[in-house]
């Protein structure tokens, strides 16, 4: 246009010759149009240059077209460890065709937390992502209790989520632990993540799994995921079980910071001292030796996660509500080479 003015909804219905509702539902996404009036009205607002008003719509829809994906960490981990940029390359890739923006809150302080909370019940989002919950954390209840849609990545502990997507941990944990004592090793300790959260459970269960089956005990520290949880929890096996021939971690930082302290000790891996861990992130691939870990579908997790909100914002119903994606075991030389022969 040459005027220099905005072009309006009724400017783009009389270009595409229909009405002015039918531009309208075409703009909010409705299947209630033909497809020859929705090619229309397409190539009218891209020949006229119409952009629609979004804070107008949002009056008019209550929608904003825009999710949150709420983590309860601190920035340091969010940005640090591959597994949260997994999640979120995956939530972008499935929101990439939507129109729908992607906010990140990261809270950790319960001052944050409350804060946050207020936020996002207060219709400034469509519907919100959450991943990394603590204990009962009561704020999927308060979001969905308020009319927020909301989907979580990973399944809390004592809550029964409306929609969720998961790995299988505990049966991933047990692979590991299944592989190890396959490989001769029979003192398998390991360091767990958070109990707290229901995927350090999951898979501390799969490694007790994995032991009672074989007829074997092993001694138990827990960390945070982190890798100086990890660190701290190998000091506290090898004091422990000085015979310590195998350890699994319940995540890939926590697996590092266990073969930093084998390593400062002068302690081979894994001719003494095998190593798995669990994420299967790029990181594995790159220690010395490289490390033995459960892969986890993470991108396909992330996209599951903004796929399932999409619909539930939409208002269609959900097949399949809680999605668990399978796991499996990539074996690296961290474990291969039977006990105290062969290997590093």
């Amino acid at each position: 246009m040459t005027s220099g003015r905005r072009p309006t909804l009724e400017a783009v219905a009389a270009r595409a010759g229909v009405g002015r509702g039918t531009v309208s539902r075409v703009i909010n996404g409705s299947p209630k149009v033909s497809p020859e009036a929705r090619e229309a009205v397409l190539r009218a607002i891209d020949e006229l240059g119409y952009v629609p008003n979004r804070a107008a719509r949002a009056l008019v829809t209550r929608r904003t077209d825009t999710v949150a994906l709420f983590v309860s960490e601190s920035e340091e981990r969010v940005f640090g460890e591959p597994y949260f940029a997994g999640i979120i390359r995956g939530i972008s890739a499935g929101l990439a065709d939507t129109g729908l923006q992607l906010l990140l809150v990261i809270a950790q302080s319960e001052d944050e937390h409350a804060r946050f909370e207020r936020y996002l019940t207060g219709q400034h989002v469509d519907g919100v992502l959450l991943i990394s919950l603590h204990g009962g954390d009561p704020l999927p209840l308060h979001l969905e209790e308020n009319g927020v849609p909301t989907v979580l990545g990973g399944k809390p502990v004592g809550v029964v989520p409306v929609s969720c997507v998961d790995a299988d941990n505990r049966g991933g944990a047990r692979q590991a632990v299944e592989h190890l004592i396959g490989l001769g090793r029979r003192r398998i300790g390991t360091i767990t993540g958070p109990q707290d959260m229901q995927v350090g459970v999951d898979r501390l269960n799969g490694y007790h799994d994995a032991l009672t089956a074989a007829g074997l005990t092993g001694p138990i520290v827990h960390g945070d995921f982190s890798e100086e949880s990890g660190e701290r929890g190998m000091l506290e096996l090898l004091a422990r079980e000085p015979e310590l021939d195998a350890v699994f971690a319940a995540s890939d930082p926590m697996a590092v910071g266990a073969m930093r302290v084998l390593k400062d000790r002068g302690i081979p891996i894994p001719r003494q001292v095998a190593v798995a861990g669990f994420d299967d992130s790029s990181t594995a691939r790159h220690t010395d030796p490289p490390l033995t870990s459960v892969h986890q579908p993470l991108e396909a997790m992330g996209r599951e996660m903004a796929r399932l909100l999409v619909a539930r914002i939409r208002g269609e119903e959900l097949e399949r509500p809680v999605v668990i994606l399978d796991t499996h075991l990539v074996a690296r030389e961290s474990s291969l080479g039977s006990a105290r022969s062969g290997g590093r």
